[in-house]
């Protein structure tokens, strides 16, 4: 019997005012090909537009402290559940988390819990208001932890600001996540293309990394980096090799400031990797530094492996896999990219340097 393929879900975050809910409210009224089934953190059941609205009690995603708990995560459990239940047609689900800090425990649910067999987390959608976002950065730290999980950011309200002002805010935000798509939007204004069904956390689907930057970190700007062009190569459909482990730039200004303690390092080598040093490598940094590490992500050349092995992982849970043969003439190199908070750079890349194969 062939396996009934996974729901997608697209969550959309951001801090207050960046325009969420107006970024809802285009999606829902595009043509994109999808029923969709919303989660938002109002209460009670309507009905919009002949789509099924799924209302959360206020109380649980709309959270002061700008948190989620197991209690969170469960009601989400119970939420996405209940929509199975009434047996609605949809083939997509879109969550709206207003003032969620730390996406990370929505990530996770769809990996750790039996939702993996019905839900498929296919991205995380990030809104940052291009006028105020440095002013948010400086005020607290949700900003920058819903810039760090992000797939995808739409630096919205792009017509409020200078193109020098802008230029800056987009330098800052490269810095502290390479690997997202960046997308320039005014009113939240995008093709649903961009933003639904992109595969971002598929280890299946598409999986590039960011060109490479120059020693020893990302922390020099790249301001021609490419992020709305594909530089992705289809996975092979090989059996997967998962490990799933769950434990307790010339517009800088002149300080060189860098982005509170969120940062992002970009490791990469050209000599091959011992495969069982590594995974003892990262499941090592995952005891230790636990949800410090936001997102990783990276392609690996393995001694012995004629494939390339890619990764990529949400704090305290990463999976690996093979994927395609390398291209006769392909440049051979490992790269791997950490996004974190206070991440201490000499010793990742000490460890980084242990797995290379003798």
């Amino acid at each position: 019997m062939t396996k009934k393929a996974e729901i997608p879900v697209t969550v959309l975050t951001g801090f207050l005012g960046a325009g969420k809910t107006t970024l809802l409210n285009h999606l829902l009224s595009q043509k994109h090909g999808y029923k969709c089934a919303i989660i938002i953190n109002e209460f009670g059941a309507i009905s919009i537009d002949n789509r099924l609205v799924v209302g959360v009690d206020e109380e649980i995603l709309e959270l002061n402290n700008g948190c989620l708990c197991c209690r969170v995560r469960g009601d989400l459990i119970k939420s996405l559940n209940d929509l199975l239940l009434k047996q609605k047609r949809f083939d997509y689900v879109l969550i709206e988390t207003t003032g969620l800090a730390d996406p990370s425990p929505v990530a996770q649910t769809f990996k750790a819990t039996d939702l993996a067999e019905h839900f498929r987390l296919d991205g995380i959608v990030t809104v940052a208001d291009a006028r105020h976002l440095e002013k948010e950065l400086a005020d607290g730290p949700e900003p920058a932890a819903q810039l760090a999980f992000a797939d995808v950011i739409l630096l919205n309200k792009t017509d409020l600001v200078s193109p020098a002002d802008l230029h800056r805010v987009e330098h800052r935000i490269r810095r502290m996540n390479p690997l997202a798509r960046i997308h320039h939007t005014v009113r939240s204004q995008i093709s649903p293309g961009q933003l639904l069904n992109i595969k971002a956390r598929d280890l299946s689907g598409p999986f590039s990394l960011p060109p490479s930057p120059s020693p020893p970190s990302l922390e020099a700007g790249h301001d021609d980096h490419p992020h709305d062009e594909a530089h992705a190569h289809d996975a092979s459909s090989e059996q997967e090799h998962e490990h799933e482990h769950d434990h307790d730039h010339e517009a800088d200004p002149p300080s060189h400031h860098h982005d509170e303690s969120v940062q992002s390092l970009f490791f990469t080598d050209e000599r091959p990797l011992d495969l069982t040093l590594v995974e003892s490598w990262l499941t090592g940094i995952i005891r230790e530094l636990g949800p410090r590490i936001y997102r990783s992500k990276g392609i690996l050349q393995i001694k012995g492996q004629p494939k390339r092995v890619i990764f990529q992982g949400v704090q305290m849970m990463f999976e690996a896999r093979p994927d395609r043969l390398w291209n006769p003439g392909e440049r051979r190199v490992s790269q791997m990219v950490f996004i974190g908070k206070e991440l201490d750079e000499a010793q990742l890349r000490a460890g980084f340097e242990k797995c290379i194969s003798g």
